[in-house]
């Protein structure tokens, strides 16, 4: 008898749960020598890796803990494509293959035939996902049943052919493909929320919604509302919560953070802006095509009343800085530029580009959202009226 409790003593004792995880990671066409990292995702900002691991002998081995389970990215250090996991304290394996593809210069890897062994977590999620597959096999089946009209459509539009274009649109073929994506679209949005809402009672809701959809806007907010109070109290939920309803930093300092030049020093906007009456920080990259189209509009302002007191910086949030590079030696700006390399824009809550912040010269932020002739206007005031 006693020898019987002390089995199941030491049973107990060795089923206690876990306080870490440890990650085996075996993923065939992914070089000795690369470096893998695990990267919190589900977050919608630009999240610095947790744990770092160089593959040897075909395999990396990441470690760390966590309170809870929380979706990560497994990727290769410096390059793009991932894959998600969801992770908890335990010993986990992820094996699958990885395919080396590249593009203007850039490194890709896509991911297939991912297995997650150890984590149940996982498991729950590929449940909760399940019904878009039905929506890859209903998106595979419309546009193979509509090929013909497709393929024309992309060609004349890659050639910039609007005669032919409007020639496509009359026809029934055309018709009939606008109808079918039309529906899959609408499927789309009722499966998506669905697979939301069908989780509103714990964190998994919120979870979702952040991992379904690239950004959040106040039209999610009736989705939030039927969260219960557990869903919206969690990690996921208040990260929603503040997305959707993000509090204004008018009236306040611009949040910190630190800008590095070319030569590799570090500063920040109030050494930059040191006696300036107003400074704009401006967000955007080479690829965003409204950013480009205001930046007449901001040589103008400059031109005008940096004599008077007013200063740009401009911070692009580009991946690659050749691209930085290039674009700035097309534009030729007559101001401050620096490439985010240190979280600017997740210290300033910046969801979309362009992004604009005018700060007074006490660095508080007097405007923001704003460009175009809404800028022109409020410098013309500032200054007006800083001039009587």
């Amino acid at each position: 008898m006693l020898l019987s409790i002390a089995c199941v003593m030491t049973v107990a004792c060795s089923q206690k749960p876990a306080t870490s995880y440890t990650i085996e990671c075996n993923l065939q066409g992914i070089p000795d020598g690369a470096k893998i990292e695990l990267v919190p995702a589900a977050t919608h900002k630009k999240e610095t890796p947790v744990a770092e691991s160089v593959v040897t002998g075909g395999k990396a081995l990441l470690t760390g803990a966590t309170d809870e389970p929380r979706m990560f990215y497994i990727q290769v250090a410096g390059t793009y494509g991932l894959t998600k996991i969801m992770v908890e304290n335990g010993k986990i394996s992820v094996t699958g293959k990885a395919t080396k593809s590249g593009q203007d210069g850039d490194i890709i890897y896509t991911y297939n035939d991912i297995v997650v062994k150890g984590s149940k977590t996982h498991d729950l999620y590929l449940q909760k996902i399940a019904p878009k597959k039905e929506l890859n096999a209903m998106q595979t089946a419309y546009r193979e049943n509509n090929k013909v009209v497709d393929q024309a459509i992309r060609a004349a539009r890659m050639n910039n052919d609007k005669v032919r274009m409007d020639s496509l649109r009359k026809t029934e073929a055309y018709k009939k493909l606008e109808a079918e994506e039309k529906a899959f679209f609408e499927t789309v949005g009722r499966t998506t929320r669905g697979i939301i809402m069908d989780n509103k009672d714990t964190w998994w809701g919120p979870m979702l919604l952040l991992e379904q959809m690239s950004y959040l806007t106040k039209e999610q907010q009736p989705w939030y509302d039927e969260f219960s109070q557990e869903a919206k109290d969690s990690y996921y939920g208040q990260i929603v919560k503040r997305e959707i309803s993000p509090k204004t930093l008018v009236g306040k300092p611009l949040p910190a953070f630190t800008l590095t030049g070319k030569d590799n020093k570090d500063t920040n906007v109030a050494a930059i802006s040191a006696g300036k009456k107003y400074t704009l920080i401006d967000f955007w990259a080479s690829w965003c095509a409204p950013c480009r189209m205001e930046i007449p509009n901001l040589k103008n302002l400059y031109k005008e009343y940096s004599p008077k007191g007013f200063e740009i910086i401009s911070i692009s949030i580009d991946k690659k800085e050749a691209d930085w590079e290039k674009a700035l030696e097309e534009e030729k700006f007559a101001w401050p530029n620096y490439l985010d390399t240190k979280g600017a824009a997740d210290a300033c809550r910046v969801k979309a580009i362009p992004a604009m912040f005018l700060l007074d010269e006490k660095g508080v932020l007097i405007a923001e959202k704003i460009r175009g002739e809404a800028l022109a206007q409020k410098l013309s005031e500032l200054f007006n009226t800083a001039g009587r």
